[in-house]
């Protein structure tokens, strides 16, 4: 299966080995060709197709690169290729993997125990179990420490109160992954639970009406006196390091899968200009659309470039939270700015449904907020630049 002409002109995925390429190819085909022809049904009705989380399953890109319990133990990048193949027709539908994986099956996997990992990876691997992430709070988003959910000790378990918000999978959710203060302490307090959607006193409600990411399920977590058990307690990490270290794997998934986004806006775009004509002329022939086509394209290489040396610096055990910070930072405005460009090519065209830029553009304003708003991980890497913190 070709790539796309923008990469096949830079020979962009020659550096991809035979098996990312044969990841890229099944991903592909999935999403193209089943995926996508119900996408605008679900993004106009606000419903996620549940229906197929067997068949995403069975694409192993559920804790892809994730090592034993039934996951697919991909490398960095062949990760990164199936969350640009699954954004290239959604965003919902990488947020759907990419909740699942990076912030749900990688806490248990990271720090959970032996009996956790195998209770709950191996369904989760299949989609037979969904998972949330439960950090965002409605007067914390990006300052979690300041989190208001807490946890009580009592005797065999905790119990816990508060609730968080704009949580991906919620109302589906068979369990969620919930960070709460120990009841007297600090950010040093945070701990990760794993919360059963059976258990009493845990609810989600679903939120309606969104601009954004239509075709995802988002919703709030309520903690009522909900009891949670030792054994759902994740055991491997304290503080804030528990839900950050998440957060940096699905930042990583989140700069690759972006480019999706981009390329799918760039090829609608191209392909249009070829085939509109005004003055008798297809429109690509014109100084001002060929200029907005190169520098896109530019752009959307030089995206990938950067993904393609973080992911072996991941396989390496090298890469950094602030090397991730600013992969979604670089390659999620460079998709804002593709899909705003592309829109232009197309003019009035380019708002209608039947293509796919306006629905890309409201989504990339939700992946533009969230594990991160544009301006922390600008401040983050600043710090890093300087020695000097902007945060207070």
């Amino acid at each position: 299966m070709k790539a796309t002409p923008l990469l096949d002109l830079f020979a962009v995925e020659s550096r991809l080995t035979e098996e990312q390429l044969l990841v890229r190819d099944s991903v592909r085909a999935f999403s193209r060709d089943v995926f996508a022809p119900r996408v605008r049904k679900s993004f106009i009705e606000e419903t996620f197709p549940d229906d197929l989380v067997p068949r995403i399953g069975a694409l192993g890109v559920l804790g892809a690169n994730l090592h034993g319990y039934g996951c697919a133990g991909m490398d960095a990048a062949g990760y990164g290729v199936a969350m640009r193949e699954l954004e290239y027709v959604d965003s919902g539908l990488r947020s759907f993997a990419s909740v699942q994986g990076a912030l749900c099956m990688y806490p248990i996997h990271a720090f959970g125990t032996e009996a956790q990992r195998e209770k709950f990876l191996p369904r989760m691997a299949t989609g037979a179990l969904i998972g949330c992430f439960g950090l965002t709070e409605p007067d914390s988003g990006s300052d979690p420490g300041s989190m208001r959910t807490r946890a009580r000790k009592v005797d065999g378990g905790y119990v816990l109160d508060g609730a968080k918000m704009w949580i991906t999978n919620a109302p589906i959710a068979d369990l969620a992954i919930v960070w709460a203060k120990v009841e007297g302490g600090d950010a040093s307090s945070i701990r990760g639970f794993i919360v059963e959607r059976a258990f009493p006193g845990f609810r989600t409600e679903k939120m309606r009406e969104k601009l954004s990411l239509r075709a995802s399920w988002t919703g709030e977590i309520i903690l009522e006196g909900c009891f949670v058990p030792d054994e759902n307690l994740l055991p491997g990490v304290e503080g804030l390091k528990g839900p950050l270290s998440c957060l940096t794997q699905a930042r990583f998934g989140i700069a690759w899968g972006v480019l999706g986004a981009a390329m799918s806006c760039f090829d609608t775009a191209l392909a249009y200009a070829g085939e509109r004509r005004q003055f008798a002329r297809p429109i690509a022939g014109f100084q001002l659309t060929q200029q907005k086509l190169v520098d896109m394209g530019a752009r959307i290489v030089t995206g990938h470039l950067l993904a393609l040396h973080l992911s072996a610096l991941k396989d390496a055990g090298k890469l950094t939270p602030i090397q991730v910070s600013l992969a979604k930072r670089e390659n999620v405005q460079t998709a804002v700015d593709v899909a705003r460009t592309s829109r232009s090519i197309l003019g009035g065209n380019g708002i209608m449904g039947e293509y796919p830029i306006m629905r890309h553009m409201m989504n990339l304003e939700s992946v533009y907020t969230y594990e991160g708003t544009h301006e922390v991980h600008t401040l983050a890497i600043g710090r890093a630049l300087t020695g000097l913190s902007a945060f207070e």
